[in-house]
């Protein structure tokens, strides 16, 4: 890999930047686009992973940026950083947040060139007023009272500033982390926040949903296996646990793993090892967890339906987001935020902010996003949100 300078310098001697978004997402690609439409940057699109390695194989020259939409429908968005870093040494990645679009950069000195990327795709900025020269300030950081905020998330209430501040303070040591809240409060946003602060922010991060994934294919999911291990095992895997290795591992939904894997689960965690099926190694892995549930595990736990050592070893260091609800001060810089993404121009009317902030919010944040996307089709040539088109 080249050093900052190299890299910088290698950027800054060419007359374009060749830039490829990748992502499922049409409207986020588009978006982007439409940022970045300026004859310094020359930008390309992929929708897979598998589209966008067989465009820089075509290339012939990796000398680009990717700006990485994590959810994939083909490859972890991890397993895809490590292709990428092996096959394509030049290149570099950076994540995008999959809900919003902005470019996650974490707090810890990202690039001058993706320092760039970031005032024009988070910010608005405007490429003819920002320069790609590198200065001697392009490596300071900065320092005010609203460092404590995470570049993904909306919100000032008491509640969530307490768990920016967890967030930050834990991101930088290596300790397991619980992130506990209702379905659509950002539990996966504070996992990759947590990631991008750390020191391995560019190693893997790994997801599994323990929810999504058959029961039956879980353990070889995350421990892999060895050729002939089962009927149709044809070659060997590698599991995801060890995808992850040096990097971070987010198991999503940890409340639904099936009893029987949480043993094993608990092994790995105290042990460091992983044992793919049908082989007997034991493989040593580097791999800092984290974890996340809308359920109540201790309740589980009682209900003899999760290990009690196993809450007490993902538990070290919890971290609970809020429910909507609980921090209606929040709706109005949310409702905005998505107005912004999914309405350019449109603004929102007092009437149908009240009906915003007077509405329970069941479904959290996803429901207030669901909520504001769905009022900007219904306004249709308008330029103001009403009332009438909020329905929830």
């Amino acid at each position: 890999m080249a050093s900052l300078a190299t890299q910088c310098a290698r950027f800054e001697d060419r007359s374009s930047i060749d830039v490829l978004v990748v992502s499922p997402n049409t409207r986020l690609r588009e978006n982007l686009q439409e940022k970045l439409g300026h004859p310094r940057w020359n930008l390309s699109q992929a929708s897979s992973g598998a589209e966008v390695l067989k465009i820089l194989h075509n290339r012939g020259d990796d000398d680009c940026i990717l700006l990485l939409d994590p959810s994939l429908p083909d490859l972890e968005a991890g397993e895809f950083q490590g292709i990428v870093r092996r096959r394509f040494p030049n290149a570099q990645v950076l994540l995008l947040n999959s809900q919003t679009g902005q470019l996650l950069l974490g707090s810890a000195s990202p690039t001058p060139v993706s320092k760039k990327i970031a005032e024009v795709i988070n910010h608005g900025g405007s490429l003819h007023q920002v320069p790609l020269a590198v200065s001697p300030n392009d490596h300071a950081q900065p320092h005010s009272s609203n460092a404590i905020r995470l570049r993904s998330m909306v919100g000032n209430s008491n509640p969530m500033m307490r768990a920016y501040a967890l967030t930050r303070m834990v991101a930088v040591r290596d300790t397991t982390v619980l992130v506990t809240g209702e379905s659509g409060t950002g539990k996966d946003l504070i996992a990759q926040e947590t990631h991008l602060i750390s020191s391995r922010r560019n190693q893997p991060f790994v997801v599994v949903n323990c929810a999504a994934i058959p029961e039956a294919l879980l353990e070889s999911e995350l421990f892999g296996y060895m050729k002939g291990a089962f009927t149709g095992a044809i070659q060997s895997k590698i599991g995801r646990i060890h995808a992850a290795h040096g990097g971070t591992l987010f198991l999503d939904e940890i409340g639904d793993m099936p009893h029987p894997l949480q043993s094993k689960i608990l092994r790995f965690l105290e042990q460091g090892e992983v044992q793919r099926l049908g082989g007997n190694d034991n493989l040593k892995v580097d791999v800092r967890v984290i974890a996340a549930t809308n359920s109540d595990l201790k309740k589980r736990v009682e209900q003899q339906q999760f290990r009690e050592d196993l809450y007490y070893r993902l538990a070290i260091f919890p971290i609970h987001l809020p429910s909507l609800r609980e921090r209606l001060s929040d709706v109005e810089d949310l409702a905005l935020h998505f107005i912004e993404k999914y309405g350019r121009g449109v603004t929102l009317s007092q009437e149908a902010l009240q009906v915003l902030q007077q509405h329970s919010w069941p479904g959290n944040v996803r429901e207030l996003r669901n909520a504001i996307e769905r009022a900007t089709i219904l306004v249709g040539n308008g330029n103001e949100i009403k009332a009438e088109h909020i329905i929830l």
